[in-house]
């Protein structure tokens, strides 16, 4: 576009009288058409990163009740496009909304393996979010040379307490709990329909591996990264896999997120710091990275990207993590 400008300006000089200006306004006019036919273009190359280009593809995994997309809203709101902006491949896991860490470990296996045979690559990132996290960990347990890493993002690896509060709230065997058990997995078919995800849903298996007993059993068998202390740091690199964990430790984050007022009650519960269903020190996995002034849905940047003004965004802290596991030559 440019050099045909220049050659057409050329051309108006050997031209005489009221045509030569002619020529020139539009060899002007072809000039600033140019310009303004690159500028997007300029604007996309600079817009464009590697910063979060990481060695190998990242797999977020979500947590209980979660999804990968309904009605065009992610469960991931703005984080893989963010993350793919900087360079990442990102995949977004489709797992049980409610099951157990076994079974969401297993169908999350499965499409490990699909994205290892569809990008040829040999190893992915995997980042999960509440239930994601043990999820996330049965796999590097089982298939530890599948994994480069995994990190955590709210994760109660020792066990909510909130869970615990409703399991002794429904006593085994009573009929409030099947009630309840059967809403639940009502409730989670109906995300899988709306989802298109059309797996076994069990909200006593999700219930029975985010309490205190059931982290503690799970543990045993994948132990990897766990803090051996109450509050501290867990083993960073374990069987060939890295392992690091954040949280967030304020229920209450906007006046006009909705979903914080049940999650500031819940909070409560805990004792202690937490983001309403996790606490901190339950969320240490690996290498602890901090806690954040987010909630547990602010940790994944819902309720539609609604938190707390002064706290870093949920979003840039994976294209952060990302970044650190590039550095790594992960």
């Amino acid at each position: 576009m440019i050099r045909l400008a220049k050659r057409i300006a050329a051309a108006s000089t050997r031209t005489a009288g009221r045509k030569d200006g002619a020529a020139r306004r539009m060899a002007g006019a072809l000039l600033v058409g140019g310009m303004l036919a690159l500028a997007p273009l300029a604007q996309t190359a600079q817009a464009a990163g590697t910063g979060a280009q990481t060695a190998y593809p990242i797999v977020l995994v979500h947590g209980m009740l979660g999804f990968d997309t309904i009605a065009g809203i992610d469960y991931w709101y703005g984080i893989p496009g963010e993350l793919r902006a900087q360079g990442a491949k990102v995949f977004v896991a489709e797992v049980a909304a409610t099951n157990s860490s076994e079974v969401r470990g297993e169908q999350l296996l499965k499409q490990v393996k699909d994205v290892l045979a569809l990008t040829g690559a040999s190893k992915v990132n995997l980042i999960g979010h509440s239930h994601g996290g043990p999820t996330a960990r049965y796999v590097s347990g089982v298939a530890p040379q599948l994994v480069a890493s995994v990190t955590t993002v709210g994760s109660p690896h020792k066990g909510s307490k909130v869970a615990d509060l409703l399991g002794n709230t429904l006593p085994e065997g009573s009929l409030s709990r099947a009630v309840v058990a059967s809403a639940v997995n009502a409730f989670s078919s109906l995300i899988g329909i709306l989802s298109g995800n059309n797996t076994p849903q069990s909200g006593l298996g999700a219930l029975n591996s985010l309490n205190t007993a059931g982290s503690a059993k799970f543990n045993a068998k994948f132990p990897d990264g766990v803090p051996t202390t109450a509050c501290g740091n867990g083993a960073e690199l374990v069987n060939g896999v890295r392992y690091f964990s954040w949280s967030g430790t304020q229920p209450l984050t906007n006046v006009f997120d909705a979903s914080d007022y049940p999650l500031s009650l819940l909070s409560v519960v805990h004792g202690e710091p937490n983001d309403g269903l996790a606490s901190a020190c339950s969320s240490h996995l690996g290498t602890y990275l901090g806690s954040y002034r987010q909630n547990h849905l602010d940790e994944v940047n819902q309720m539609l990207g609604l938190r707390d003004l002064f706290s870093v965004s949920p979003v840039t802290l994976y294209v952060n993590q990302a970044a650190k596991l590039k550095q790594l030559g992960l």
